[in-house]
C-alpha cells in the first residue's frame, strides 16, 4: 500500500547521497551568510527546475525561464528587496548546486521529505503540494499502482519516486537524466509508464496533441508532499525572511492568482487552505 505519510516513508536518492559527500559541515560554517551576501550584491541566485509545462519551461522566443517556479523565484527576490538571478537546475544535481553555493535558494519542484531535511534547510510554510502520477498508453492496461509490478517504469535520475516504485510496488525502475528523456523513452516503448510530478504529467496530457494516445489513469498520487523553498542548513535568518514572504503570498492570495494566471489545473486545494489560515481581515 502506498502511504501518504511523508515522514514515515521517505525515499533516499542518489542526489542526496552525493550532496552529503560534498560536506554539510562547510554549509553550516556559513550559516546565515546567504541573505547578508545577497544584500551586499543586491541580488539573490535561485535555482529553478524547468521540466516543461506551466511549472517550468524555457520561452522559445526570449530563452528565459518561465512558469510557476520562475514566477515564484522572481517574486521572492523582489519581496526580499533584491534582484533575481535565475539558474536552471536539473533533478540529479540541484542539491549539489545549493550546497556548493552555485545557487542561494532552490525553487525546483523539490518536495519536503525527511532525508532532504537532514542535510538542507527550508522555509517551513509550503507554497504547493505535489505527488506523483503515471503516464501510460491508453491501451496499456495499467489502472492502479500495483499494475506496475514487474514492469519497466521510466523516471528522472534522483527522483523521489524511485524507492516506493521499486521497493513497495516492485517495478523495474529505469532512470534518465531529465524528465524529457524519460517521457521520450515511454513513447519509444522502453517502459510501460513514466512517473513524474502531477504538475508535469497532467498539463502535458491535457494540452499536447502528441500525447493523445496516453493518459494518467491512476487517481491516487504517489507520496504527495508539500513543496518548499530550500536553503543551506542552519541559515535561520534566510529561512525566516523567506518564510515571511511565503506567508504573505498566502495571506494576500497571490499564489492563487498566479495559479489561475498560468492556467494550472486542477487547482491545488492547499492554496485555499493556507489562504484562509493566514488571511486576516483589514
Amino acid at each position: 500500500m502506498i502511504g501518504n505519510n511523508i515522514l514515515s516513508k521517505a525515499p533516499r536518492r542518489t542526489a542526496i547521497a552525493l550532496a552529503a559527500m560534498l560536506g554539510v559541515a562547510s554549509a553550516s560554517a556559513s550559516a546565515d551568510a546567504t541573505l547578508d551576501k545577497a544584500r551586499q550584491k543586491g541580488k539573490i541566485t535561485i535555482g529553478v527546475l524547468a521540466n516543461g509545462g506551466p511549472f517550468g519551461s524555457i520561452d522559445p522566443a526570449s530563452h528565459e525561464l518561465v512558469g510557476w517556479n520562475a514566477e515564484l523565484a522572481r517574486e521572492l527576490a523582489k519581496d526580499l528587496g533584491l534582484q533575481a538571478e535565475l539558474v536552471q537546475v536539473q533533478t540529479p544535481t540541484r542539491v549539489q548546486f545549493l550546497i556548493s553555493g552555485k545557487v542561494d535558494l532552490l525553487i525546483a519542484s523539490m518536495e519536503l521529505y525527511p532525508d532532504r531535511a537532514e542535510i538542507l534547510g527550508y522555509a517551513p510554510t509550503p507554497f504547493y503540494r505535489v505527488g506523483g502520477t503515471a503516464a501510460t498508453a491508453k491501451n496499456s492496461g495499467i489502472e492502479k499502482w500495483e499494475d506496475l509490478r514487474g514492469k519497466n517504469v521510466c523516471l528522472s535520475q534522483g527522483s523521489s519516486y524511485a524507492k516506493p516504485l521499486s521497493e513497495e510496488i516492485g517495478a523495474n525502475v529505469k532512470g534518465y537524466k531529465t524528465a524529457s528523456e524519460s517521457l521520450l523513452a515511454l513513447r519509444g516503448g522502453n517502459c510501460v509508464a513514466a512517473v513524474h510530478d502531477t504538475t508535469l504529467i497532467y498539463p502535458l496530457l491535457r494540452t499536447n496533441q502528441e500525447w493523445a494516445d496516453f493518459h494518467a489513469p491512476i487517481k491516487a498520487e504517489l507520496i504527495p508532499a508539500p513543496s518548499v523553498v530550500w536553503t543551506r542548513k542552519g541559515e535561520a535568518d534566510t529561512i525566516a525572511a523567506v518564510d515571511k514572504v511565503i506567508q504573505d503570498w498566502h495571506r494576500t492570495g497571490w499564489l492563487i492568482e498566479t495559479e489561475k494566471k498560468l492556467d494550472i489545473t486542477p487547482a491545488q486545494p492547499l492554496l485555499e487552505e493556507l489562504h484562509h489560515k493566514f488571511h486576516s481581515p483589514s
